[in-house]
């Protein structure tokens, strides 16, 4: 009676593959495909496939057509929506709450409580990637030429600056776009900028606010500085860049790693002449969407003209959910926004496209960003449990293996739950279509006016039965952990069995709320 549907694993149990690693579901028919693909590739092109990683700025689920937005929220994405609609759309991907957490994480296979990374360094406070052992450095490691573009946010310190952790060209800015213009920008911040004394201040803060461009080996060069007129072509010159490298790697023996971070759309958005008023709702966040619709559009182009689409799988994500704390910003579905361990603050728009490898589909299997790392290894040749002996013993791997999951033409997810972290706290899991929340955020528990996020309110301990069904009710408002005991226990015994993770790989603080 009834049916079982895939990537529903509450009833079965995870395999450890290493000490040091998260436990997998194994789905060997998909691997073996999988590792077929791969192996008739590399003979085709004669090396291992390139890897991008597209990653944008505080960009909503629903902001694009692919997940119900585009036109119908005021800014159209058609050439997005094209290629979405030609790849895996992971429609239960998660980042981590906010932006610097959630790029750590993709560059070290860690959530925020191991990487330590559980905040953003804002205006010169200290703390990044520096110690740790990055996907660059063991890209390069597999013959791989690594290339980063656009927002970094990872440490301004100079053990932890992008040509310092394993890149070998670095051409962006080094933490946020508001960083660079809102305390210059007398509409937005007049207490500063019409203050000459408190605009020195900032100024003279250690953190660098220039386009900058650095070799590995070399020194940080400034090329200008950013303000309000400068960033309305910035993305536009890092989109340059990057086409250029494509450009530059068309006959080149070696495989590359592209990781490239947008600015947009991360307040506050200044578009140029070109895209001013170009969305429909004409504000400056919809002209923003268009913009990046634009220049994705260019870089799939880019790797079509110069015959390297075939060999390059794109991940295409955002960081976070959108910044509700600041209008006009992106749209969720869900509840909650960036800061929050709500569904709104870390589920986003994504998908994995690979001409002629991946069977285009849409999925609800878990993904997790950390399951990037894992992932781009096992592409360039360090599958499943290889991965545990490329960091040091004490290091734990959060991430898992989903390279069937993209190739297998029926692939499934390898991951059985997402561990959601607000700081070091355990916040919540989710196994199937269920999340349980002892920790909560209580966005509008201080006002109830304005404009309330992520970062508003306070954070709380629940009373141990908040359990969803985000399949009945994605917006979270009505828990079901007393009527649904039977899915309350399994979850928790997940999260005591993470619990024991945690003791074992104790959680660090570089930086934090």
């Amino acid at each position: 009676m009834g049916y079982d549907h895939p990537n529903q694993y509450l009833v079965k149990k995870a395999k450890e593959i290493a000490r040091n690693m998260e436990p997998v579901i194994e789905n060997p028919q998909h691997e073996k495909q999988a590792r077929e693909k791969l192996a008739a590739l590399e003979k085709k092109t004669g090396k291992k496939p390139n890897i991008v990683v597209f990653l944008l700025d505080d960009v909503g689920y629903g902001d694009f057509g692919f997940n119900g937005g585009g036109t119908a929220v005021g800014n159209p994405t058609p050439d997005v929506d094209k290629i979405a609609s030609e790849s895996l759309i992971l429609t239960s991907a998660y980042s981590q709450p906010s932006c610097s957490p959630t790029r750590a994480t993709i560059m070290t296979g860690q959530n925020q409580a191991h990487h330590g990374i559980q905040a953003p360094p804002m205006y010169g406070q200290p703390g990044g990637l520096e110690g740790a052992t990055t996907l660059p450095q063991l890209l390069s490691k597999q013959g791989y030429t690594t290339q980063a573009v656009g927002k970094w946010h990872i440490g301004e310190n100079d053990g932890s600056l992008p040509h310092n952790v394993g890149f070998d060209d670095f051409r962006g800015f080094l933490s946020v776009s508001d960083m660079y213009t809102e305390w210059r920008d007398p509409v937005f911040n007049p207490e500063v900028a019409l203050s000459p004394e408190r605009f020195k201040y900032i100024l003279n803060l250690p953190f660098n606010k220039s386009d900058v461009h650095a070799k590995k080996g070399g020194k940080i060069e400034n090329l200008y500085e950013i303000n309000t007129e400068t960033i309305k072509d910035l993305d536009q010159k890092w989109a340059d860049y990057a086409m250029n490298f494509l450009e530059q790697q068309k006959s080149a023996k070696k495989p590359f790693f592209l990781y490239y971070g947008t600015r947009g759309c991360h307040f506050d958005n200044y578009p140029n002449k070109k895209y001013q008023g170009k969305s429909l709702a004409r504000t400056t966040y919809g002209d923003c969407i268009v913009e990046m619709n634009d220049i994705f559009k260019r870089l799939i182009d880019t790797l079509e003209k110069t015959g390297q689409l075939e060999n390059t799988v794109v991940f295409f994500g955002s960081d976070n959910g959108p910044e509700a704390e600041v209008a006009p910003h992106g749209y969720t579905p869900f509840r909650g926004a960036k800061g929050s361990t709500w569904e709104g603050g870390v589920r986003g728009p994504t998908f994995v496209y690979w001409k002629g490898m991946i069977q285009p589909r849409r999925s609800e299997g878990l993904f997790d960003f950390s399951d990037i790392f894992n992932t781009a290894l096992s592409i360039a040749g360090k599958p499943g449990a290889a991965v545990g002996k490329m960091v040091p013993s004490k290091t734990y791997i959060d991430g898992i293996d989903q390279t069937s999951f993209w190739l297998a033409d029926e692939g499934v997810s390898n991951r059985r739950s997402v561990i959601y972290f607000w700081n070091d706290k355990i916040s919540a899991v989710r196994v199937d279509e269920f999340k349980f929340m002892p920790l909560v955020q209580i966005m509008n528990s201080v006002v109830q006016a304005g404009h309330i996020g992520g970062f508003s309110g306070t954070v709380q301990n629940s009373s141990g039965s908040n359990l969803f069904n985000l399949y009945t009710n994605p917006k979270e408002d009505e828990t079901i952990g007393i009527r649904h005991i039977p899915m309350g226990v399994p979850l928790q015994a997940e999260l005591y069995r993470y619990m024991e993770v945690l003791k074992k790989y104790p959680p660090k603080k570089v930086i934090g709320l």
